[in-house]
């Protein structure tokens, strides 16, 4: 079993509720999630998409940070070729100074996916390839080991001890090896092929200053519910969004369960729902055990990061307490909250 759990939330916005909701959702989400003994929080970073409210992950694990008291905080992730390493750097040692011990910076590759986005960010998909070596740069303004500018620093970070998480994608598996830093691999629907990475970043992995030893997430949804088919349901809405996006061209915000389950669809769009829904970790109690037990001898993970959305956020949150007493995290005390 996989004893320590943690929380991408990726602030999806829900039919009739506006963006700004969302973020608040993931604030007050962040909060559950303390109370129920997970290990981490992690936000993302999108742009220009219609169904998804977190474009600034740095700005929202600020707000999260400022809400919890114990939970790490991070990014799940920065999207590090849309950025400077330098402002990267300032951010996270922002962070860091104000929520210290809590932060971690969690870095992906990838760029925004329309051509339009690129232009508007200034990117363009070549920027992914010189992921490595902006890691290498980022990490040189925290450590203080950058010389390409060397009468720059990164204040306030530079000497601080921010962890740094590789999203693993394609190459980013080998990435994360070579740099001596943990690895966040993803998703568990494809488990050989997250298997294979893990086994890959296993053997390349080259201790560093960041990590002695090679360090593994795994990430994926996850569902939990008193039915088999309660838990199902927790997963309509995201896999009818993500099928939506694939025959429309735009990732709608989340719709109720019973609203899609009772839609006519094309068969392409049944073809691609269905395909959305199968695979993830979901059910009821005893039988998401058994599948995480299963996963955790097929990549022998040191975690497993869960970034289930859906409509219904009382079911998420009752998803998210069930998947706790599975791996009987430990409930931390309420701690007293100064008045401001």
């Amino acid at each position: 079993m996989i004893r320590k759990l943690s929380l991408l939330d990726r602030s999806r916005t829900r039919e009739g509720h506006p963006a700004p909701q969302a973020l608040r959702d993931t604030v007050e989400l962040a909060r559950a999630a303390e109370g129920l003994g997970y290990h981490r929080f992690w936000v993302s970073e999108h742009h220009s998409v219609p169904g998804v409210a977190g474009s600034a992950p740095t700005v929202l694990a600020a707000a999260v940070a400022g809400a919890t008291r114990r939970i790490r905080v991070g990014t799940g992730g920065v999207m590090l070729p849309n950025h400077q390493p330098l402002v990267v750097a300032e951010q996270f040692g922002v962070l860091e100074s104000l929520y210290p011990g809590r932060i971690d910076m969690g870095l992906g590759r990838s760029v925004g996916f329309t051509n339009g986005i690129r232009r508007a960010l200034g990117r363009d998909v070549e920027d992914a390839g010189r992921f490595e070596e902006q890691l290498t740069e980022l990490l040189g303004w925290v450590d203080g080991t950058q010389r390409a500018h060397p009468e720059v620093h990164a204040h306030p970070t530079e000497g601080l001890r921010i962890p740094a998480y590789v999203l693993a994608t394609g190459e980013g598996a080998a990435i994360a090896a070579r740099a001596g830093l943990p690895v966040v691999v993803g998703d568990l629907r494809a488990r050989e092929r997250v298997a294979e990475a893990v086994e890959r970043y296993r053997r390349e992995f080259r201790p560093s200053p960041w990590g002695a030893e090679p360090y593994v997430v795994v990430s994926g949804s996850v569902a939990v519910a008193a039915t088999t088919a309660e838990a199902r349901r927790i997963l309509v809405p995201e896999a009818w969004s993500l099928a939506r996006s694939r025959t429309r061209g735009s990732f709608p915000p989340l719709r109720p369960a019973e609203e899609i389950e009772a839609m006519a669809m094309t068969p392409k769009e049944r073809e691609l729902y269905e395909g959305a829904l199968a695979g993830h970790l979901h059910g009821t109690q005893e039988q998401v055990t058994a599948e995480l037990a299963g996963v955790a001898a097929l990549t022998g993970a040191d975690e497993l990061l869960v970034t289930t959305s859906t409509y219904d956020r009382t079911a998420l949150l009752d998803s998210f307490a069930r998947l706790a007493r599975i791996a009987g995290l430990p409930r931390p005390p309420s701690p007293a909250r100064p008045l401001n």
